[in-house]
């Protein structure tokens, strides 16, 4: 089951008192301050500084004997209209969803940059995401596109050479699709500015992660705002 945060709800509030054994939550590692990293011993945090922001902060994180490292970090994208929470999100809003959400699989225009171990789909003119929401296949990578989908509420994914280089699934709205909550929510390359409601980095930072991220760790995608409370809903 994929966990979402409300927007509030993604960071616990200041002045709450962290577990024994913690930093104060004011200089505590960002995963710290977290209500919920998936449980894996890998985390990306994707902050934006309001809900009206377009860009935030990516960083990727390592849990080494208890402590959250930061293994990397980047400028990140979000929404043209910002964020909102992932549990009522509409399709065609231009909002990033906000939560905690594990990542499928990975996928490219390229080929998977050295090192990398998700698993990892290489898109052809016949690869397509099906957005469409009378389809069976809503929110799905095909091949070729199904009679149901419409090509104009779907992505050809080699449409996109510059955004869809790299990226990974995120795991918004997937494992059992919502109809009009939002289809192909993903972290991948930059464009030329802010996102459809994806999650957005520079591509050096994107070869990065997928190098970085080891499936076996159980890595999780936390999307939310600098701010916030520790109530989380499930999904």
């Amino acid at each position: 089951m994929r966990r979402l945060m409300t927007t509030a709800a993604v960071l616990l509030a200041l002045g709450t008192v962290v577990g024994a054994g913690r930093p104060p939550l004011a200089t505590a590692p960002l995963p710290h301050r977290l209500a919920d990293t998936g449980g894996g011993t890998q985390l990306i945090t994707a902050m934006a500084d309001s809900t009206s922001s377009t860009a935030g902060t990516l960083t990727w994180w390592d849990l080494r004997d208890g402590k959250w490292v930061a293994a990397g970090t980047a400028a990140a994208r979000f929404g043209s209209k910002g964020l909102t929470e992932g549990s009522t999100r509409q399709q065609s809003t231009y909002t990033t969803p906000t939560g905690l959400y594990d990542l499928p699989y990975a996928f490219g225009v390229k080929a998977a940059p050295a090192g990398t171990r998700y698993s990892y789909r290489q898109a052809t003119t016949k690869s397509w995401w099906c957005e469409d929401n009378e389809a069976a296949a809503y929110n799905r990578w095909v091949e070729p596109l199904p009679s149901d989908c419409r090509a104009s509420e779907s992505e050809q994914i080699t449409a996109y050479p510059t955004q869809y280089a790299r990226a990974l699934v995120i795991g918004f709205n997937y494992d059992k699709p919502v109809r009009g909550r939002g289809a192909g929510i993903f972290l991948h390359v930059n464009g030329s500015g802010a996102t459809a409601g994806c999650v957005s980095v520079p591509a050096d930072a994107m070869d990065r992660i997928l190098a970085w991220a080891d499936p076996a760790r159980s890595p999780h995608i936390a999307i939310g705002t600098v701010a916030g409370a520790t109530a989380i809903t499930n999904y």
